[in-house]
């Protein structure tokens, strides 16, 4: 199972806007979470408005035992579907044998990914979207079966908690960096302390 998260971090305000062992079979769920951004010059990568300020968007992809598998960051403007499929394919699980495995059996995301077209494109790949639709106020019902959400939802507070456990990272919660590549550096040597742990534990 497969976990995906966002979160925003602004480049106006140094604080926090907000924000798991791998098992040799596991589904695929998604979520995604977005921080907030400081940074002590004008200008820099991967930096867009938002409503609250400026600020970068944060993508993480979690299996279903919370270890990331895939990370992407972008500009906060950015609307969290657009940056979907991009943040799928940074995916690359290593097997015992054969090529690295990049597509989950399951994604679990929250309603902010509730998009026809990104189930679609989820279905192709043979990936099953565990997505909640939206309620929205609309005369015409939509077209095709009622879209329902499995039990793997539960378990989305997975995701959640890499984020709360990102958070225990001062480096992490404020982005002081200029360029993005050394920002997605600090994260990824964070995955790296995660495994080590769950590896040593």
């Amino acid at each position: 199972e497969t976990m995906v998260g966002r979160r925003d971090v602004g480049a106006d305000l140094a604080c926090a806007v907000e924000s798991n062992g791998c098992g040799r079979e596991n589904r695929m769920g998604s979520s995604f979470s977005g921080w907030s951004i400081c940074s002590c010059q004008k200008r820099g990568d991967g930096i867009g408005k938002t409503k609250v300020g400026k600020g970068t968007k944060v993508m993480m992809v979690s299996d279903g035992n919370g270890v990331p598998i895939g990370l992407y960051l972008d500009s906060a403007q950015h609307h969290e579907i657009r940056l979907a499929e991009a943040t799928l394919k940074t995916v690359r699980v290593p097997q015992r044998w054969g090529r690295p495995r990049t597509r989950p059996k399951e994604l679990v995301a929250d309603k902010a990914y509730d998009s026809r077209s990104f189930r679609i494109w989820l279905r192709r790949r043979g990936i099953k979207p565990t997505i909640p639709t939206i309620q929205r106020k609309s005369r015409k019902p939509r077209r095709g079966r009622p879209i329902r959400v499995g039990e793997g939802y539960r378990r989305r507070w997975i995701i959640e908690r890499c984020f709360g456990w990102m958070n225990n990272y001062r480096r992490l919660v404020v982005r002081y960096d200029r360029y993005l590549h050394i920002y997605r550096a600090f994260c990824l040597i964070a995955f790296i302390i995660w495994c080590v742990n769950r590896i040593l534990k």
